[in-house]
């Protein structure tokens, strides 16, 4: 008979568990906390010796480095999803506002990776090289399809992405933050283009609809249309009651 594989050592599994667990904490902890925190810090969110994070990460820089290039990549998971599951306009603009949406909450990986001049490293390096392909891509594609103005590029979307995130974080309302994200986007089509496969548009005035989907007029969510009556202007009683306040307000 032959003998079944091995199961991997115990100490192994152990440490592959441990490195995992401070790779987590500290992604969370920096977010929260800022790039200024310490190992030792980081240690104890994690319930780790310090040797412990030591031993995976001889330095801060070393972990934040691993940190950082955890968050890209899982953008460049993220893009290849909305590629494989959208037309190319709205993979595009789907990707823009799930990265703006993500780096808004993590304000402190944005300043580092656009401040420090040392980044990025070898580890971190080739992770942006993998999300500047796949921006482009998604960029390629979405203007094969004339969802996006022919002047557009992918250094112009990275900027994009550094205000959107500021913008969606300066906004104390987030549902009106990510509208106002939206608006922003429509700026990346072309004037012509008003149906089809496009970029999400803004939601309008009753009679005044375009062939396009609409969104409510409240907070940006896209709306089931429907075969009769009168177009929906708000996806649910408390964008409706939020809007007559406001209004009753001014």
């Amino acid at each position: 008979m032959t003998a079944a594989p091995n199961p991997a050592p115990a100490g192994r599994a152990d440490a592959l568990r441990n490195r995992e667990i401070v790779l987590r904490t500290a992604t969370r902890v920096l977010a929260e906390e800022g790039l200024g925190v310490s190992l030792g810090r980081i240690a104890q969110r994690a319930g780790v010796g310090a040797g412990t994070v030591y031993r995976h990460f001889p330095s801060k820089d070393v972990l934040v480095e691993a940190v950082l290039a955890r968050h890209v990549e899982g953008l460049v998971t993220a893009a290849d999803r909305w590629a494989a599951r959208a037309a190319p306009g709205e993979a595009l603009s789907g990707f823009l506002l799930e990265v703006i949406e993500k780096s808004a909450g993590r304000r402190h990986f944005c300043d580092v990776l656009t401040a420090d001049r040392s980044w990025p490293r070898a580890v971190l390096a080739t992770a942006a090289q993998r999300f500047g392909k796949a921006l482009e891509r998604l960029l390629r594609d979405a203007k094969q399809a004339g969802a996006v103005r022919a002047d557009v590029r992918a250094d112009d979307l990275s900027a994009l992405i550094l205000g959107g995130a500021a913008l969606r974080s300066a906004h104390r309302d987030p549902a009106r933050g990510t509208r106002l994200v939206r608006l922003m986007l429509d700026g990346l089509r072309p004037a012509a283009v008003t149906k089809g496969d496009n970029f999400r548009d803004s939601a309008t005035p009753p009679g005044h609809e375009t062939t396009g989907p609409r969104y409510c007029a409240e907070c940006g969510t896209q709306l089931h249309v429907r075969a009769t009556g009168r177009p929906a202007r708000y996806c649910g009683p408390t964008c409706r009651q939020r809007a007559h306040r406001r209004r009753l307000v001014h």
